[in-house]
C-alpha cells in the first residue's frame, strides 16, 4: 500500500472513533453540545490530527464548544489509543470548520444575484415587444433600399 494514503485512513478511523464516543454520550461535558465532525487531517508522521467540526448556535456557544473540546482532548486521545492500533495516539487540535459557512454565504450571494437579475428583467421592457420602438432593418423588413 502507498504510504501517502495511510494518514487519510487513520484520519477516517479517528473520526469514526470520535463520532462514536460523542454519539454514545461517553463525554460528560455539557459544553460540547451538538457537534458534527466533518473531517480529520492527520500529518504524514501521524503525530498530529486536526479535527474539524461544526456546531449549532451563536458565536458564544461556539466558543463554549471549543473550550469543552479542549477540556475533553485527553479523554479523546485515550479513547483513540485504546481502540486503534497506533504506536502513539496523535495530538488533537480541534478547529471549527468554516467551509460550510463559506458555502452558505456563496449560495446566498448567488441566489441574491439571480433575484436581482430577474427583478431587472421584469422592470426592463423588451424592445421587440413594442413595434414602434423597432429600428427599421432593411434585411429583416424585406426592404431592398434601392
Amino acid at each position: 500500500m502507498a504510504q501517502g494514503h495511510r494518514p487519510d485512513r487513520v484520519g477516517e478511523q479517528i473520526r469514526d472513533v470520535l463520532s462514536e464516543v460523542l454519539t454514545r454520550g461517553e463525554v460528560h461535558d455539557p459544553g460540547i453540545g451538538f457537534i458534527t465532525l466533518t473531517r480529520v487531517q492527520v500529518t504524514s508522521d501521524l503525530q498530529m490530527a486536526r479535527v474539524f467540526y461544526t456546531s449549532l448556535g451563536d458565536p458564544q456557544a461556539r466558543k463554549e464548544t471549543a473550550r469543552a473540546l479542549d477540556r475533553a482532548t485527553p479523554f479523546f486521545r485515550r479513547q483513540v489509543a485504546g481502540r486503534l492500533r497506533l504506536r502513539r495516539a496523535p495530538e488533537f487540535e480541534f478547529r471549527f470548520d468554516e467551509t460550510i459557512e463559506h458555502q452558505d454565504r456563496i449560495e446566498r450571494i448567488l441566489r441574491d444575484l439571480r433575484e436581482e437579475e430577474a427583478q431587472r428583467a421584469r422592470e426592463t421592457p423588451n424592445p421587440d415587444s413594442n413595434p414602434e420602438s423597432r429600428v427599421p432593418n432593411p434585411d429583416r423588413d424585406g426592404n431592398s433600399g434601392g
